[in-house]
């Protein structure tokens, strides 16, 4: 773990190696929960093979299937720009970024015809937070996130819908294969800059308990050192439809999170499946928003919908 510096608003292509599956993202969330939507800006660049992937994404509680969602585009291999700065670059996927204030600001646009368009800003309420403890489905990154206020419009078929909400974005760069199938669970939630947290469980197997995470609770942020995410599954999809976390943090206080889906939309991830909810949380009591982030291995997803794998899970007591 190091501290990230302003230098990391920008790409780590020279300090990065030369193995193939060297990559770097960059991640924006958001939501507009009394329409039940969320959003998602991810690009994925990979400069050893000189490809940018990825897109947009948008859902409501209409579909989950990113083919039926409101808006889906996830293109696989794209040219880099030449001489590409993070900080004031537009990506041939269609998401421009440009660093407003170093590690703080950010103005996130994007532009498909007259299809879907967002014109957001990211302001953070919390320093970048690095990746702190081995062992989650990160691996080798180097990873932090942040959580801030994004606030903004998007136009979707014509249709101008306003935006003002708290959520989150990511950054990482280090190797990142696509033959890494594992099973964990990135959980976000925040109710105002003084209340939120991050939950990530184990990876490589079906565990529901935490092996990394924070909390920021009263204003302060501490790391979260126990905890477990409790679920209920709809029989009739599989999908989390409720969710109940609990942990301790560095400084003894307590987490405790209840959650219920609102909308999501299935993401097929190389070799793994992302079952991927907008929340309303519960949060020590105030009430916000944040997504679950539900991903397996395919073969492991089938192999459960079909009745023949244990998936381990700490199920919500009825």
């Amino acid at each position: 773990m190091r501290d990230i510096t302003p230098a990391d608003d920008n790409f780590h292509f020279a300090t990065m190696g030369d193995r193939w599956w060297m990559t770097e993202t960059s991640w924006f969330a958001f939501c507009v929960p009394e329409r039940k939507i969320g959003g998602w800006f991810y690009t994925m660049i990979r400069p050893n093979i000189g490809t940018v992937a990825g897109g947009a994404w948008l859902w409501d509680d209409s579909a989950h299937l990113p083919w039926e969602a409101r808006y889906h585009r996830n293109l696989t291999a794209l040219r880099i720009p030449e001489n590409a700065d993070l900080n004031d670059i537009t990506f041939p996927t269609g998401t421009s970024v440009r660093t407003l204030e170093p590690l703080t600001s950010y103005a996130v646009s994007y532009r498909d015809e007259d299809r879907y368009s967002a014109d957001l800003r990211f302001d953070a309420v919390m320093p970048p937070r690095p990746l702190r403890k081995p062992g989650s489905a990160f691996g080798d990154l180097t990873h932090f996130d942040q959580f801030g206020r994004v606030s903004g419009e998007i136009v979707l078929q014509g249709e101008t819908i306003a935006v003002d909400c708290l959520a989150i974005r990511d950054r990482s760069w280090g190797p990142r294969p696509e033959h890494r199938p594992r099973k964990s669970a990135y959980v976000t939630g925040i109710a105002s800059a003084e209340n939120a947290f991050l939950f990530v469980t184990g990876s490589g197997e079906h565990s529901n308990d935490l092996v990394y995470g924070f909390q920021i609770k009263d204003g302060v942020i501490g790391d979260l050192v126990t905890g477990e995410r409790r679920i209920e599954r709809d029989p009739a999809t599989g999908f989390v439809s409720r969710i109940e976390l609990s942990g301790i943090d560095e400084h003894g206080r307590a987490l405790l999170a209840q959650g219920r889906r609102l909308s999501g939309i299935t993401l097929i991830r190389h070799s793994f499946i992302d079952h991927n909810g907008l929340i309303e949380w519960s949060i020590n009591g105030k009430t916000g928003h944040g997504e679950d982030q539900d991903m397996w291995p395919l073969h492991d997803w089938a192999d459960y919908r079909r009745g023949g794998a244990d998936i381990g899970a700490k199920d919500i007591a009825p």
